[in-house]
């Protein structure tokens, strides 16, 4: 299973919230959020369908602004 996993250093719930569709058509779907306890950053787990599709979807988001602090691209061992 390939999995990509980000971190925000800012994260707005309402951009999240708004961008579902397109996360979904990259073939994304969010399997984990998570917030460091001092708050300072959001990290999110997806299950990544097609590999193209999400490294399109990151560099749009990147070029509109929105793009995570990090990205991973894992797979399970």
């Amino acid at each position: 299973m390939n999995q990509l996993l980000l971190r925000y250093t800012s994260f707005d719930a309402g951009h999240f919230d708004g961008d579902a569709e397109n996360r979904g058509n990259a073939g994304l779907t969010l399997l984990q959020r998570w917030q460091e306890s001092d708050g300072a950053a959001t990290w999110l787990l997806f299950s990544v369908n097609d590999a193209g599709k999400a490294t399109s979807w990151l560099s749009q988001a990147d070029s509109l602004g929105h793009a995570p602090a990090e990205a991973h691209f894992l797979r399970t061992a």
